[in-house]
């Protein structure tokens, strides 16, 4: 989604700077350009930066406020769970789930003999020195842990093999204009 219309913010919020990840709060009255809205996140242009607002202080937009979809009401296995979770995870500058741009490098669900099962995820991101890379772990942490009998999430971030533009599906590259 892309909204060209100034809005002003109605309440104070708070937000992360992209790329840094940098917390702010944006004060409010502040005038504000919509120019993403996905993964249950808003990316903002303020001030001559784009910041993520989460999804919960859409209100403060002027926008609905974005609920997290609830995988388990799906009669699927945990590890489609998993997928269908890692696909609302958004790149906070480019359009396209974590997923279709090819991020996500392996994804193993184990089940541990005390009970639960354990989410180990190697992931990569677009640059290495993207400051985003915490946030997007944090809200892919955060979104696996909703899952029903999951007791533990570990992420890894790898840089080796580097991400390219090759490793990313179909859908993401007609997404970006690249089919």
């Amino acid at each position: 989604m892309f909204k060209q219309d100034t809005i002003e913010i109605s309440r104070d919020c708070d937000a992360l700077l992209i790329p840094s990840g940098v917390k702010i709060s944006i004060q409010k009255g502040t005038l504000i350009m919509i120019t993403q809205a996905l993964g249950n996140s808003y990316t903002v242009y303020v001030n001559g930066n784009l910041a993520r607002v989460a999804g919960r202080d859409g209100d403060a937009l002027g926008m609905i406020i974005l609920d997290e979809p609830d995988v388990n009401a799906l009669d699927i296995p945990i590890k489609d769970k998993v997928w269908e979770l890692l696909k609302t995870c958004f790149d906070p500058e480019i359009p396209v789930n974590i997923v279709d741009l090819g991020l996500v490098y392996e994804c193993d669900v184990t089940e541990i003999p005390e009970g639960g099962n354990r989410i180990e995820i190697t992931m990569t991101l677009t640059a290495p020195g993207c400051g985003m890379g915490p946030v997007l772990i944090a809200d892919m942490e955060q979104k696996l842990r909703t899952i029903h009998d999951v007791s533990d999430v570990k992420i890894e971030l790898v840089f080796d093999p580097a991400w390219d533009r090759g490793m990313m599906s179909d859908v993401a590259k007609l997404q970006l204009g690249m089919l």
